[in-house]
C-alpha cells in the first residue's frame, strides 16, 4: 500500500497517452513550457526599477484632466 513502483507509473502514463494521444501531450508540455518562460521574463522585468511608470508626487494634478473636468461641468 506504499509507494508506487515504476511499473505502477509506466502503466498510468501509458493509459494517459491512450486517452490524450502523444500529440496532444506535446503542444501542452510546449505550452506550459511556454508559460513558464514568459512568466519568468515578467519576473525578471518586474525586478528592473522603472523610471518611466512613476506616479506624480502627493497633490499634484494632471492639468489637461483638470481642464476636460471643468469644460463638462460648464455644458
Amino acid at each position: 500500500m506504499g509507494s508506487l513502483s515504476i511499473w505502477h507509473w509506466m502503466i498510468v502514463l501509458l493509459i494517459v497517452a491512450l486517452i490524450f494521444g502523444t500529440k496532444k501531450l506535446r503542444n501542452i508540455g510546449g505550452d506550459l513550457g511556454g508559460a513558464v518562460k514568459g512568466f519568468k521574463e515578467g519576473m525578471a522585468q518586474s525586478e528592473m526599477p522603472e523610471t518611466q511608470g512613476e506616479l506624480p508626487h502627493r497633490g499634484a494634478v494632471d492639468r489637461q484632466a483638470k481642464d476636460v473636468t471643468r469644460s463638462s461641468d460648464v455644458s
